[in-house]
């Protein structure tokens, strides 16, 4: 018998392992940007309108008026 067993012996064994580590770490990182997507997503009415009030965008007396 050749000493590659004729599939490439130790090497294609630590091949296939970094190939399968490869591609759960890929769809863990896939799932993981969709859930930050959609958490970033849910943001509401209130935390916008505070963050238009910190840039200067609005005014103290808009801020007021629009919260209530």
């Amino acid at each position: 018998m050749h000493w590659t067993d004729g599939f490439g012996g130790g090497w294609m064994m630590i091949f296939w392992w970094l190939l399968i580590l490869a591609i759960g770490y890929g769809l863990f990182q896939f799932f993981n940007a969709r859930r930050n997507i959609n958490a970033n997503d849910q943001e509401d009415a209130l935390d916008i309108l505070k963050k238009r009030y910190a840039r200067g965008k609005i005014t103290k007396s808009e801020f007021e008026q629009k919260k209530e």
